[in-house]
């Protein structure tokens, strides 16, 4: 071995490195911010579901109860609804999590000393975060049973169960992680590799000479880009229809609403993204810029849209940049088409936002791409 060599080849590297000054801060940087940014706003914990109150009693003792409930922080009462109907249709909507249903005479029933049933609705569709719920409204249930058995006969073993809290999960009663999870896979294949695949295919055409032959034809530039979305719009169905078959036979996920709203609000998610790709593909010369530029947008996809970890465990600082995020209103939008049985009716503002991503993805794109061109 050549030493002398070998320190020339590793002084050439750091040489063209330091000459690459947007790349070192990617490498140097991106991770440090990362670390902060994921670290500060990824939390297993769920805690303060949205919740909505059915409260037939409007007694003291109603209220003491749901109060109870909000107070171990698993709970936040976004409101009251006037009917059961109401309340599911809340849950349905995604508007809440969680619903409490308390009967006309629960305060009656605690006074003559007979068990006063409680129902709590929550949304199990997320297994890790109804768990949570499911425990702390049956301990808040246990704790209260048996402080009103003591205060009525001093001793918790010679009377019955004052309340009996009911929790009904819904949607995915059997808790199977796979329910959730698989529905998430399509939003995450379709985003991530798409992103990906524009990106790289617009870069790979600059570095071959193939995109100079394009410049010279006739069309316009939202042409060219329309033209390169339009091919890979066909893959990402491809690509959802056969995650889907597979995890409806395989792991037993229901398919519950409309299918074509699902391939409707899809179209839009691949726009989206597509239209990111092109995006992404105009803030670098080369693959491997390109490729760490993406970084930046899939790991935030992966971890702050919800598609692993519960958004309503993040702080607010992280739920406002999953707001940023296509992935996070298209999973809103498959889970509740595939899992709760709803349509676009109640998912439209879910829709209209993809919508505005499609639009607005394209547009920066087209107008990036030619002033690049210029």
């Amino acid at each position: 071995m050549n030493l002398s060599r070998l320190r020339s080849m590793i002084r050439k590297e750091f040489v063209q490195m330091r000459r690459d000054p947007a790349t070192l801060r990617l490498v140097l940087i991106v991770p440090v911010i990362q670390l902060l940014t994921f670290g500060y706003a990824i939390r297993t914990d769920v805690r303060n579901l949205p919740t909505t109150v059915f409260d037939q009693s409007h007694t003291q003792e109603s209220r003491a109860f749901v109060q109870r409930l909000t107070a171990t922080g698993n709970f936040v009462q976004r409101g009251e609804v006037r009917s059961y109907a109401e309340a599911l249709r809340q849950i349905d909507e995604g508007h809440v999590r969680a619903a409490v249903v308390i009967p006309a005479d629960y305060a009656q029933n605690l006074k003559r000393g007979r068990t006063a049933p409680v129902q709590v609705l929550v949304d199990a569709s997320d297994p890790s975060a109804s768990q949570s719920a499911i425990g702390a409204a049956q301990l808040v249930g246990q704790r209260l049973n048996l402080e009103i058995v003591q205060s009525r006969v001093g001793a918790a073993t010679t009377i019955g169960q004052a309340i009996d809290v009911r929790v009904r999960p819904l949607y995915n009663p059997a808790l199977k992680s796979s329910v959730f999870i698989v529905p998430g896979i399509i939003g995450m294949i379709l985003s991530n590799i798409l992103i990906i695949i524009t990106a790289l295919t617009v870069v790979r055409e600059r570095e071959t000479g193939t995109l100079e032959q394009l410049i010279v034809t006739p069309l316009a530039k939202w042409e060219i880009m329309l033209g390169k979305i339009v091919p890979y719009v066909f893959v990402g169905y491809i690509q959802m229809t056969t995650v889907l078959v597979a995890g409806h036979f395989v792991f037993g996920v229901p398919i519950r609403g409309p299918l074509l709203a699902l391939y409707g609000a899809t179209f839009l998610f691949i726009v989206a993204n597509l239209g990111l790709g092109l995006f992404i593909s105009t803030l670098g010369r080369t693959q491997a810029a390109v490729s760490q530029t993406a970084m930046l947008f899939l790991l935030p996809n992966v971890l702050l849209s919800g598609f692993m970890f519960p958004r309503e465990a993040m702080p607010a600082p992280a739920q406002w940049v999953g707001a940023l995020l296509p992935l996070t209103y298209y999973l809103q939008l498959i889970r509740g088409i595939v899992l709760k049985g709803v349509g676009l009716t109640e998912l439209w503002p879910q829709m209209l936002a993809l919508a505005v991503f499609a639009v607005l993805f394209f547009w920066f794109a087209t107008r990036r791409f030619s002033k690049t061109l210029e």
